[in-house]
């Protein structure tokens, strides 16, 4: 099987291209390769390679700069999933792309389910939205998995933050009420293995760890973990102070629930999905392993 992989130098995009390798030949180019951002050079490098299946992990994820930088944000999070979308109908490839919580409203308390109104409170979950919808419109043989807080070992994120403060802060104001399931990048990769794998049905999933908890909840428990394993910390779980998101403005607004039922994946997988801790407790581990 001939693979594409975009994005191979995110978070998602290291851990598919190690996890990926043994299913197929995986073409990887970096941003020098290939200019995401122009649609000639990217119809080009598919006329060229010609790959049956596509991983596109390439999107533009910075929040809050997606609110100024609109047109940019909808080339990669929109305008490129809809290219992708068309060239894998017209040629029979096999798309599987990654979406985010932001395109829900963030509203009650309840999990969202793949049927659930959608709602973004940013231009980024809105172009995250359009990309979602192009690829569902396009007729292509495709795999939309939905995902939530997103971190690894790699990369800048909220864990690797988080420890990096606490070696020097003695305490730490964090947002306690955003809700939803830290998922690290490894266990997306390893889904998506298991799904090319077993002919998982066309369509969008829900993929994260079972359970729920707050950034706040997510810090403490990153801060007794590094504990546990003998890190030299500033702080404890103790001294996270929890704040509400009106204390903490950001350019894009957040949604507070980003809770997300799990239902339809684990069925199709014929599986049950870990939980948010023990995802935590193995990437730590590989972090401070490194």
């Amino acid at each position: 099987m001939n693979i594409l992989l975009l994005g191979k130098t995110g978070q998602v995009g290291f851990e598919l291209h190690r996890t990926l390798t043994p299913l197929g030949t995986i073409t990887a180019p970096d941003r020098t390769e290939l200019d995401l951002m122009t649609p000639q050079a990217v119809a080009d490098y598919l006329e060229t390679h010609q790959p049956d299946l596509i991983a596109n992990a390439a999107a533009w994820t910075a929040v809050d700069a997606a609110e100024e930088h609109t047109e940019a944000a909808r080339r990669l999070n929109a305008g490129l999933p809809d290219q992708l979308a068309r060239y894998s109908a017209e040629q029979g490839a096999v798309l599987i792309h990654y979406s985010s919580d932001y395109v829900y409203p963030g509203s009650g308390t309840q999990p969202w389910q793949e049927t659930s109104a959608t709602g973004p409170l940013s231009v980024y979950g809105q172009t995250k939205l359009e990309g979602d919808q192009a690829i569902q419109n396009s007729g292509a043989e495709h795999l939309i998995f939905r995902t939530s807080w997103v971190y690894s070992a790699r990369g800048n994120n909220f864990m690797k933050t988080m420890l990096r403060l606490a070696k020097s802060k003695p305490e730490l104001k964090i947002v306690a009420d955003q809700v939803g399931a830290p998922t690290p990048a490894r266990l997306i990769a390893q889904v998506t293995a298991l799904a090319i794998g077993s002919n998982m049905p066309n369509g969008l999933y829900h993929l994260a760890p079972k359970g729920e908890t707050s950034w706040h909840g997510f810090a403490q428990e990153i801060f007794r973990l590094a504990h546990q394993a003998g890190e030299q910390l500033s702080m404890g779980p103790q001294n996270a102070a929890p704040i509400p998101t009106s204390e903490f403005p950001t350019p894009a607004k957040r949604p507070l629930n980003s809770r997300m039922d799990l239902t339809k994946l684990e069925a199709a997988l014929n599986m049950q999905m870990p939980d948010w801790q023990s995802q935590l407790a193995l990437t730590l581990r590989e972090y401070l392993d490194k």
